[in-house]
């Protein structure tokens, strides 16, 4: 019978999921089953008859003497750990969370403690985790609200103190509601509609509302939702971010509003940038004054709607703001339209800041009514006759070179604008329907003298951003057929009589990954001077080669060729063969294709004679490198 009931102690003793251990009143250990074994780490045999305290951190030992003892005296059950934190010491010497039930019983006069032990050290260390995120949302700055999507109309089940800070609500005002209580009346906004839809779809997004607080005001919510999804798919949750953003969306307006007077304006005013002097806006009044676009206006620095007066000196002049002698230059000049009319102004230049950039406001008030024309005139003789003795002092000093690209620069810019000066005086004249024909000669020769500056000018910008190392190639694939289109879509308004240019064969699926712009300018520079160098009732040939690494193309005419001796100088910067002197040209056409080329890793070469004519080949990668 002893042995049965011994069995069926043991059966139960084991069966039990928590860890058992019965001691006697001199806390020696007398059983423990299997799960005390892997809680400690101890085998039964080392733990039998061994003192409690092994199982006991030592700081323990002096307090759980004392508390058993009180524990003995009472005799009844007691659970530990539960509220407060109680630690076993393993054989391993680490210390583990547990919760103990201790139950005392007698046996023939002999008093018994069995303790249930448990170990909580992974729950421990959830709650502890848990402890540390809620912290971590309550110390948060911005808002946190946490949603049940699980619960008809997704009301708040959680929320930070930063968002009734923000709000001003009580805790009994936003648990269990929806969130639109912060919209109050104003339920018609336009973000709301993309929020309602991803909640239905379950999806994150990000809006701005205008919410309102208890006291009624106004804030800018930027609201961020993100959706809590279960194993299973569905979405149990969702998270809500919010951000007052009521000062930015002031300042914005505040822009806003600056913007809207800077543009109606109707006296002009000038952004640009203080190192490079380029226009950074412009507002309306200006560009319809001086008839320049913005896009243009950007592609400019004051220097070209100044008449007279040159880099050196205008910095020369701005430079006491730099160095903060004074707050504001006022001095007059004179300005000058894209139609070449010029007229008087008086400047008022600050230095400003542009985010982390300095820049230079000019708000310019036109003067011409103010001036008396003669008066004007006389003054704007002086100024002139002065600035050209200074520019004549100037250019004796000045090396070969230099002084041929002034003059030729100044030959290349007044011969179409006296074209198109003299063109615009005799269309006036040709009022009648039937001098339709002249005005149209006139008109055409008014497109082709701006095309022709236009070119000059992009070659002038082109060849200052190749010094500066300003040069940003954006790569594309494009169709070759595309570009080689709109170079003689453009070309066709420089052919002189009877010239005409014989499209490639074969090009419709041709196509290259490389800078598109710079490429279309490349050929622009080729095929403008075949058709500048030949001469009327002559063909201009496009070849066009590709194979799987590179594209050759070629430019033929039947021109005037290049002599032999000018040949080994053609891509020199503002050189011109001694054959084209009485031609309009720059001579920097082929130094910038040659410099482009070379930076896209392509090349260029020539076959010519003179008097029979010139063949340009380039050569360019198929697939440019990154």
């Amino acid at each position: 019978m002893l042995k049965q009931d011994q069995e069926i102690f043991n059966i139960l003793l084991e069966a039990v999921s928590e860890g058992i251990i019965i001691v006697d009143n001199q806390q020696h250990i007398m059983e423990v089953n299997k799960t005390t074994e892997a809680i400690f780490g101890y085998k039964k045999n080392e733990l039998i008859h061994r003192n409690l305290n092994l199982l006991l951190p030592s700081n323990y030992h002096n307090d759980h003497s004392r508390h058993f003892e009180t524990f003995i005296k009472k005799g009844k059950p007691r659970r530990m750990g539960a509220s407060k934190d109680l630690f076993g010491l393993r054989k391993d010497g680490n210390t583990i969370a547990v919760e103990v039930e201790l139950n005392p019983f007698k046996i023939y006069n002999k008093t018994y403690v069995m303790a249930l032990v448990r170990d909580v050290s992974e729950q421990k260390e959830i709650e502890k985790n848990l402890m540390l995120k809620s912290s971590a949302l309550q110390s948060a700055s911005n808002g946190i609200v946490i949603t049940d999507a699980l619960q008809h109309d997704n009301p708040i089940i959680y929320f930070n103190s930063a968002f009734q800070n923000l709000t001003g609500y009580s805790s009994q005002e936003i648990l269990n509601h929806n969130c639109r209580f912060l919209q109050g009346k104003d339920r018609d906004q336009e973000p709301l509609k993309e929020l309602r839809k991803a909640i239905k779809k379950g999806e994150s997004c990000q809006i701005t509302l205008r919410n309102y607080k208890k006291d009624g005001s106004l804030f800018w919510n930027d609201l961020y939702i993100m959706p809590i999804i279960d194993k299973k798919g569905i979405v149990t949750n969702f998270i809500g971010i919010q951000n007052d953003v009521t000062k930015r969306k002031e300042a914005e307006s505040e822009r806003n509003h600056l913007a809207t007077i800077f543009d109606e304006s109707l006296n002009e005013i000038y952004v640009f940038d203080a190192k490079t002097l380029k226009f950074i806006n412009v507002n309306y009044g200006a560009q319809k004054n001086i008839g320049y676009s913005l896009e243009e206006l950007k592609n400019m620095t004051p220097l070209n709607i100044k008449t007279q007066e040159n880099e050196t000196k205008f910095r020369e002049s701005i430079d006491v703001l730099f160095q903060k002698k004074v707050e504001k230059l006022e001095f007059e000049s004179i300005h000058e339209r894209k139609d070449g009319t010029t007229y008087p102004v008086e400047v008022h230049l600050q230095l400003s800041n542009l985010g982390d950039e300095e820049v230079f406001v000019a708000i310019i008030l036109d003067i011409t009514e103010r001036k008396n024309y003669t008066e004007k005139l006389e003054k704007k003789v002086e100024e002139r006759t002065e600035q050209l003795k200074v520019a004549l002092s100037k250019e004796k000093e000045l090396n070969k070179l230099k002084t041929q690209f002034l003059s030729l620069v100044s030959h290349e810019f007044k011969t179409p604008l006296s074209g198109i000066l003299t063109s615009s005086v005799l269309l006036s004249k040709y009022q009648l329907t039937e001098d339709q024909d002249k005005r149209d000669k006139h008109i055409k020769t008014i497109a082709d003298k701006v095309h022709y500056l236009n070119n000059i000018l992009n070659d002038f910008l082109s060849l200052e951003k190749l010094e500066t190392g300003k040069l940003n190639y954006r790569f594309s694939n494009f169709k070759l057929s595309k570009v080689i289109d709109e170079v003689i879509y453009n070309a066709n308004m420089l052919l002189k009589e009877g010239q005409y240019i014989k499209y490639p064969d074969n090009i419709d699926d041709l196509s290259l990954y490389q800078d598109e712009k710079t490429i279309v300018l490349i050929l622009s520079n080729l095929i403008n001077n075949a058709i500048m160098y030949s001469p009327e009732q002559s063909e201009i040939i496009i070849n066009v080669q590709q194979n799987k690494d590179k594209t050759t193309i070629q430019v033929k005419d039947n021109g005037i060729g290049i002599p032999l001796k000018d040949q080994k100088n053609i891509f020199e910067r503002y050189f011109r063969a001694e054959n084209v002197s009485n031609t309009q040209g720059t001579g920097i056409g082929l130094n910038i294709t040659k410099n482009h080329l070379e930076n896209l890793d392509g090349t260029i070469c020539f076959e010519s004679e003179e008097g029979k004519g010139t063949t340009f080949t380039i050569t360019i990668p198929n697939t440019a490198k990154k």
